[in-house]
């Protein structure tokens, strides 16, 4: 049950995918707190109000949370935020995720979970960010903090983080699907422009820590001011590009533009951003992946966004 313990060998099969999901409860989590860390048997558990995708979150007590991962495609991740938060938290300018100990498979749980310090704000909405140009001027240096920190051994892009930090091209089929199914209901040449624009360069210098899965659900807010950013499960070292498609996603107009100096990134960075930004939405639009709510209602606008940004460059 220590820190870095290997995640067993499970099969990903549809019957241990369902049997993990009808698993995680509050229930399930108790049983698995009494059994491996009894310190903390006698602490309250219960679901937070939105949980995630990725993993399923529970409060423990008042100071702890819990998260399981939800499919075994995110159980290796596990170990590696279990590593690394450590490491880079003493650089970062605000607060992440600290991992407190790390669970091991049981009850018919079947991978690897953790447990964190409980991290209090509110997930950021299109609502209740108070100035989005100084929101976009926090999380730039947020980023470019990350980006100078020494990545010697760093995990690299693949399979497990989703490729973040990692090229493009590993999407560049799905991605192109995606414009063919959304046919006339999105300007399909201008998002062909967009992602070959994008394929047509690459990142040329040493490679950069990337969170990976910069989006308003990992980015805590107090009075409406960013705190807190959460959820490394796809961190890298790597190409920082797939960190900028926040940019379109919530700064607009002159707060995008407080976001885009602040990183002070080359032309065909940004240009890599506009395209992980614009793939991820037209494969919402498209259906081709599970999004929540939000990703849902605000496809259409990045698609759109993205589209008209690219226009602008190239004028």
């Amino acid at each position: 049950m220590g820190l870095g313990e290997p995640v067993r060998d499970i099969p990903d099969t549809p019957s241990n995918r369902a049997a993990a999901a009808r698993l995680v409860d509050a229930d399930l989590v108790r049983r698995l707190i009494a059994s491996q860390f009894p310190q903390w048997a006698d602490l309250p558990v219960r679901q937070v109000a939105r949980s995630g995708h990725d993993n399923r979150t529970f409060h423990l007590g008042d100071g702890m949370s819990v998260r399981l991962p939800s499919a075994q495609a995110y159980a290796a991740q596990v170990a590696e935020e279990q590593r690394w938060l450590p490491f880079l938290a003493p650089f970062l300018p605000m607060q992440i995720p600290e991992p407190l100990a790390m669970g091991t498979p049981d009850h018919g749980y079947p991978w690897n979970w953790s447990v964190y310090r409980w991290l209090p704000g509110e997930a950021t909405t299109q609502e209740n960010v108070r100035s989005l140009p100084d929101f976009s001027r926090q999380l730039a240096a947020f980023l470019a903090s990350l980006q100078k920190i020494d990545t010697a051994s760093g995990p690299q892009p693949g399979p497990d983080n989703f490729y973040r930090g990692g090229s493009l091209a590993v999407y560049d089929d799905q991605a192109r699907s995606a414009i063919a199914a959304l046919g006339g209901r999105i300007n399909k040449g201008a998002a062909d422009r967009v992602w070959s624009a994008a394929l047509r360069t690459r990142w040329e210098r040493p490679p950069v820590w990337v969170h990976g899965d910069i989006a308003m659900g990992n980015l805590l807010l107090n009075l409406g001011r960013l705190v807190a950013v959460i959820d490394f499960g796809q961190l890298a070292v790597g190409d920082p590009a797939c960190d900028l498609a926040i940019a379109w996603t919530l700064p607009r107009g002159d707060s995008r533009e407080v976001f885009r100096k602040t990183l002070a990134l080359d032309p065909s960075t940004w240009q890599r951003g506009r395209a992980w930004a614009l793939w991820k939405a037209m494969v919402v639009a498209a259906g081709m992946t599970t999004a929540n709510a939000d990703e849902g209602e605000q496809c259409w606008r990045v698609i759109d966004e993205v589209t008209a940004d690219h226009a602008q460059t190239e004028a």
